[in-house]
């Protein structure tokens, strides 16, 4: 096991790093730098304060000096200092980190909680009116933008009905207060992705059910939901738990979307400023973060493999 992880690890490690030199590389390529910005702010600057200010912040240095040196720092734990923000890159994205966390939580607790019990269902009782009826409501939630489903909630439950409040942030104090505030954004991503979940859980759930040991154990007398509970689930979660680790990046980018649609302070707020304000330390650390967690999740997928499929060895893993 100790060996399959370091291997899985050293292969993200190498992912990370080809990531950072295009990240860092495409954010060079944008138009102006943080020197036009000041030279904007107070156009009295004159060319000797021009070439101190791009001395001190490094931009009279070739491209690939740059990035190693940011590199080099970026091992040691240090990722820079934000301009925007007027503190380290660490400190700046501790609390939108947080925020967007508990956001990506609770969007995947109810998509789960809503598309592996409805594929299970559906891929059950295939050509019933209850697959039919998932199979349309799916496909709708598929084709739906975030943005479109978002206002569609707001006009629903914070307009018209007056359920919940139409931002994520939270002015009065307490945990109900936060969750009440949050509802709304939760229930637009988890919707959102619940209907790929649906899908691929219908698809497995009925190849599983066409192999022959189910129909073994049918012939046995074995009743139907114990012939899906405990014969048919553990084989098509296999298929299932690697869409789930790729829905994670796909959460991630969503969530962005999400919180600038509720206004919610979290990393797709702070990645849209420090984009638009030439914040470089602040933007790579924020797009490296997205492709950190697409790795972790992938990892945990291969680690749930071998748990739920006692056929799946970490050797085989390891040689795959």
């Amino acid at each position: 096991m100790m060996r399959f992880l370091a291997s899985r690890l050293a292969q993200s490690l190498l992912v990370l790093a080809m990531m950072s030199v295009a990240i860092y590389g495409l954010i060079g390529l944008m138009p102006g730098d943080p020197i036009d910005l000041a030279l904007s702010a107070d156009p009295r600057l004159t060319a000797a304060d021009i070439a101190r200010l791009r001395l001190l912040y490094g931009l009279d240095e070739p491209w690939l000096q740059r990035y190693l040196a940011w590199a080099l720092q970026a091992v040691q734990g240090e990722f820079g200092y934000s301009r925007l923000f007027a503190q380290p890159v660490a400190d700046a994205l501790a609390e939108p980190l947080r925020r967007t966390l508990l956001l990506m939580g609770g969007s995947f607790a109810v998509a789960l909680l809503i598309g592996l019990p409805a594929g299970m269902a559906a891929g059950a009782r295939p050509h019933s009116r209850l697959d039919y009826a998932v199979n349309l409501i799916c496909f709708a939630g598929v084709a739906m933008p975030a943005f479109w489903l978002a206002l569609l909630l707001i006009l629903l439950f914070a307009v018209h009905w007056q359920v919940f409040p139409a931002s994520a942030v939270a002015l009065e104090p307490g945990l109900a207060a936060q969750l009440r505030h949050l509802a709304l954004p939760v229930l637009t991503l988890g919707l959102l992705q619940a209907g790929g979940i649906t899908r691929y859980m219908r698809a497995a759930m009925r190849e599983a059910l066409a192999a022959d040991h189910i129909r073994t154990a049918r012939a046995k007398g074995l009743s139907d939901a114990g012939i899906v509970w405990r014969h048919a689930l553990r084989n098509a979660m296999i298929p299932v738990i690697s869409i789930l680790a790729l829905d994670v990046g796909g959460l991630f980018s969503g969530a962005l979307i999400v919180e600038m649609m509720f206004g919610y302070p979290g990393m797709g707020k702070l990645l849209f400023d420090a984009v638009m304000g030439n914040d470089y330390n602040l933007a790579l650390v924020a797009l490296l973060f997205g492709t950190g967690v697409t790795l972790a999740a992938n990892l945990t997928a291969d680690i749930a493999y071998a748990a739920v499929d006692p056929r799946v060895s970490f050797s085989h893993l390891r040689d795959a």
